[in-house]
């Protein structure tokens, strides 16, 4: 009796550890370990490379890919190559147009798990259109950093086309082609 009694508490506390669904883990943007780098070729002699200093977003991960999710907002006025006058033109309607356009977003629409990360698939809208477009994350260690508080972070490069997006002015002396990189760091909510 007594052993039918062990074997049914156990069962019991077996079924209900696993049986616990595993909950999905959401993250807040640490901007102060979030970076949106960029390189354009200039005249096909150089490259002028530059920033966004205004990110902000948040991101979920669950143990099944398929639920996680990703989002970031760049605000378009933040932008930075080291150059006042460059910089100013680059706000202007000739480029970002930083009054109508004021953020570039991305939303995911697909999670795929990956090699060292994740494949995201989202809708990316710049100056007005929105396309999908994929891209690889790579990352998802964590840390524990200060004491208490969990991060985690993802890296990726891309390539967009700016024309693809209406922005096509001083074409081509200003490279069609944009190479970016987004390195980030979430804090666990």
């Amino acid at each position: 009796m007594r052993t039918s009694f062990l074997v049914t508490v156990f069962g019991i506390l077996v079924t209900l550890t696993g049986a616990a669904p595993a909950r999905a883990d959401d993250y807040a943007l640490d901007e102060m370990h979030t970076a949106a780098n960029f390189k354009i070729s200039h005249l096909g002699l150089s490259w002028t490379y530059g920033r966004f200093d205004d990110l902000s977003g948040s991101f979920t991960i669950d143990a099944d890919a398929g639920k996680s999710a990703f989002a970031l907002t760049i605000k378009t006025d933040s932008i930075d190559t080291n150059n006042k006058k460059r910089d100013d033109h680059l706000r202007s309607p000739d480029f970002f147009n930083v009054k109508q356009f004021p953020a570039i977003t991305f939303k995911s629409t697909s999670v795929k798990a990956a090699d060292g990360g994740y494949e995201v698939t989202g809708d990316l809208t710049l100056h007005g259109v929105t396309k999908s477009i994929t891209v690889p994350l790579k990352g998802g260690k964590t840390a524990e950093f200060p004491k208490g508080v969990v991060r985690t972070g993802y890296s990726t490069e891309l390539v967009l086309k700016r024309s693809d997006y209406g922005m096509d002015k001083l074409a081509p002396a200003v490279g069609d082609e944009v190479y970016i990189a987004i390195s980030f760091e979430g804090v666990k909510k």
